[in-house]
């Protein structure tokens, strides 16, 4: 297993653990170097930080940041962020105030499609009342039977034409790597395989967030299959990003991987902790 994992979220976004929990789940499987990146949200580095000097481990101060390029949903991790900068800070309650107005909107999809109370369910799941996400939605339909787990949810509901789906205008690339490099952090491209983008779009993609001062791309990650793997790390290869490995855990029996959970970099590629 990795002694270097670089997204996770707590509790204080959509992850299932507190700070402190994950911490201790990430030392007992053996990561020495965590990266806690929530959601738009950094509230919880204060207690993961605590937690990791408790446990002898290194916590890096992060943040995902959700980003539209383009009319795609994208997201861009920030590694050593200073949680207290201001700029950082003003970006980030800029993003939290549009997800209140689109679980307000996604609420009120799902009640036309026949789905009642989604709005005070997904908050009830929510432990940070400013960041109610899809995920919180779709715990709240598990729940209620309307789906038989996460990964079914989002083939039925919260997607495309879906019920519960709602279009919506996050930062900009320019802004989300902006507010990461203005606080001194490493502008990292979160699990790209993820994104429907054709060859042409990938490329112009990795292009601009290179240009703007983009550091690295999440090569392994949870959600990647071992041929996205390859091909990621050759796009770092060919881009100059330095390559990036992160479980993306949010919790258990939830997430793709498991914390530390994640192969080796492929050959050639320069791993950002190197820059650490």
């Amino acid at each position: 297993m990795s002694r270097f994992d670089l997204h996770s979220h707590s509790t204080c976004s959509d992850g299932l653990l507190k700070p402190g929990e994950l911490v201790a789940r990430a030392a007992q499987r053996g990561v020495t170097t965590l990266a806690l990146t929530d959601h738009d949200e950094v509230s919880g580095l204060v207690e993961a930080r605590a937690a990791a000097e408790q446990q002898g481990m290194v916590l890096i101060d992060g943040v995902e940041i959700s980003v539209t390029w383009n009319g795609h949903t994208l997201h861009v991790v920030g590694l050593h962020i200073d949680p207290e900068n201001h700029e950082l800070a003003a970006g980030l309650n800029q993003v939290r105030s549009g997800r209140r107005r689109r679980a307000e909107a996604m609420a009120a999809s799902l009640e036309q499609a026949g789905i009642a109370g989604s709005l005070e369910g997904a908050r009830a799941r929510a432990s940070n009342p400013e960041l109610v996400s899809r995920t919180h939605f779709a715990r709240f339909l598990v729940e209620r039977g309307y789906a038989r787990d996460l990964q079914s949810v989002f083939r039925k509901y919260l997607t495309g034409d879906k019920p519960g789906h709602v279009p919506h205008q996050w930062a900009s690339l320019e802004q989300a790597v902006g507010w990461i490099k203005v606080s001194g952090g490493m502008p990292v491209l979160a699990h790209p395989g993820r994104y429907k983008l054709d060859n042409a779009q990938c490329g112009a993609l990795l292009t601009q967030f290179k240009d703007l001062g983009g550091a690295g791309v999440e090569v392994v990650t949870g959600s990647h299959t071992a041929q996205q793997f390859a091909t990621w790390g050759r796009h770092a290869r060919h881009y100059g990003l330095l390559a990036s490995a992160g479980s993306d855990f949010h919790g258990p029996g939830e997430s793709y991987r498991d914390l530390g959970e994640l192969p080796a970099l492929p050959n050639g590629c320069v791993p950002i902790w190197g820059q650490f």
